[in-house]
């Protein structure tokens, strides 16, 4: 829903004439006649039972038609010659030619007549529309999306996540903002190495055994005769 109402007025009735010429291809567009016991009886065939290069086509154009718009909600950055109304015009008018065309020339998918049914008259009025919502849109001149090639500058908006209540947003910068403004000055000599710590030694414990007293030098008498 944020994608649709990010559309313009006609961007959302272009992208709702697509989405209804895609589901015109489920109404019944021919019918062919069947036998049955009674005599014969007319059966419809919708757009994708009868599958040819023309439903093919009708269903490339709606595509095409929803993913431009969708691009646009998105803001995706690209250009398209003439820009998005001329091109829904001529998607819208091809599919109108292609249909009337069809109208002239039936599909062969059975060896009896085929007629047209108004499942087809619904698909050539919503491509009627898609014509008419390309020539508002061209009208309209709605500025586009820069183009990233010849706006090197731009860049793609990217959402951002918004923090949680209880927690403040963190500056990826501010780390390196204070390396650069407190940057160390590293000038004259560097410092002396720190000494190593010294350990002292604790105090040996206290003796208690007891003291022995050691024997006195025996005295020589003075009178003995000395060899030396």
């Amino acid at each position: 829903m944020k994608t649709v109402r990010s559309l313009s007025a006609d961007q959302q009735r272009a992208g709702a004439a697509a989405v209804a010429l895609f589901l015109t291809l489920f109404l019944p567009w021919y019918s062919h006649p069947v036998p049955t016991l009674s005599g014969l009886k007319s059966d419809s065939v919708s757009g994708f039972e009868a599958f040819s290069f023309v439903e093919a086509a009708v269903l490339v154009v709606s595509g095409a038609i929803l993913y431009l718009l969708y691009a646009r909600a998105r803001q995706r950055g690209f250009h398209l010659p003439g820009g998005d109304g001329w091109a829904i015009t001529v998607g819208g008018g091809w599919v109108v030619f292609l249909l009337v065309w069809r109208m002239f020339d039936k599909p062969s998918f059975t060896p009896g007549p085929v007629g047209i049914e108004w499942g087809l008259f619904v698909a050539i009025a919503v491509a009627g529309v898609l014509v008419a919502m390309g020539q508002r849109l061209r009208a309209a001149r709605a500025p586009e999306p820069p183009n990233p090639a010849e706006d090197p500058t731009w860049e793609v908006p990217t959402r951002r996540r918004r923090p949680p209540p209880d927690r403040r947003p963190v500056d990826s910068g501010a780390v390196t903002r204070t390396l650069r403004e407190d940057r160390p000055a590293w000038e004259g000599e560097p410092p002396e190495p720190p000494e190593p710590p010294t350990r002292t030694l604790p105090d040996p414990p206290p003796d208690d055994s007891p003291t022995r007293r050691l024997p006195a030098e025996r005295e020589r008498p003075e009178d003995e005769d000395s060899l030396f």
